[in-house]
């Protein structure tokens, strides 16, 4: 299979594949979710917030030595779309909850997501599940590591800091992400033919020279 040369599509309406991996991203409006999604798929960032509805984008991945497609949908900071809302959740294989430091607001936001998602998937134990404190790199926090460190374990899922601006932690979240998945080996890693030049150099390594 052809892997093409830009890896990440925007698309807004896509047809659903079975081998696709639904990583769906939930948050207040203005916590930095589409920063976040842009910031690894395109790797920009843009100061300007503009609300989003609904966005999806695809980049090809590593899944269990096949290449498949992880899917990335980044949803509304509003409350306006409850049905939509639930369908994403219906249909995600892993989720990402996402508040800002500066924002105790928008953590508080989360909570009732979080149930939400336990009411639809019911059991956590086998869906990747990551709390995610966005714009760590501002000054201004209201929301202390350590509480939400212990957030995460209540509710069961991992945690991570980043910063969509400076680019701290944006990939190790994702990579994380893939990594909970226990059900099948999920890597950002393409799994791809080796050159003859890699070839001729792991033959080099593996013979003894004789000084």
């Amino acid at each position: 299979m052809q892997v093409p040369k830009d890896r990440s599509v925007r698309l807004r309406v896509m047809p659903e594949q079975s081998n696709d991996y639904r990583v769906v991203v939930f948050g207040a409006g203005g916590v930095g979710k589409s920063s976040l999604v842009l910031r690894f798929v395109r790797g920009t960032f843009r100061e300007s917030y503009i609300p989003t509805i609904e966005d999806t984008y695809r980049q090809v991945i590593s899944c269990n030595k096949q290449v498949c497609t992880l899917q990335i949908t980044d949803t509304t900071g509003s409350h306006q779309f409850p049905a939509m809302q639930r369908l994403s959740i219906s249909k995600g294989h892993a989720f990402i909850l996402v508040y800002s430091i500066t924002s105790r607001q928008s953590l508080e936001e989360l909570k009732p997501i979080y149930d939400e998602i336990i009411e639809i998937k019911h059991d956590l134990e086998h869906i990747p599940v990551m709390l995610v404190g966005n714009k760590c790199d501002e000054i201004n926090r209201e929301v202390p590591t350590s509480e939400c460190a212990e957030l995460a374990k209540r509710w069961n899922c991992a945690f991570l800091e980043t910063s969509a601006k400076t680019n701290h932690n944006v990939k190790e979240l994702f990579q994380e992400l893939l990594q909970l998945e226990k059900r099948r080996t999920m890597s950002l890693q393409l799994e791809t033919k080796k050159t003859k030049s890699q070839k001729r150099k792991e033959k080099l390594k593996g013979k003894c020279n004789l000084m």
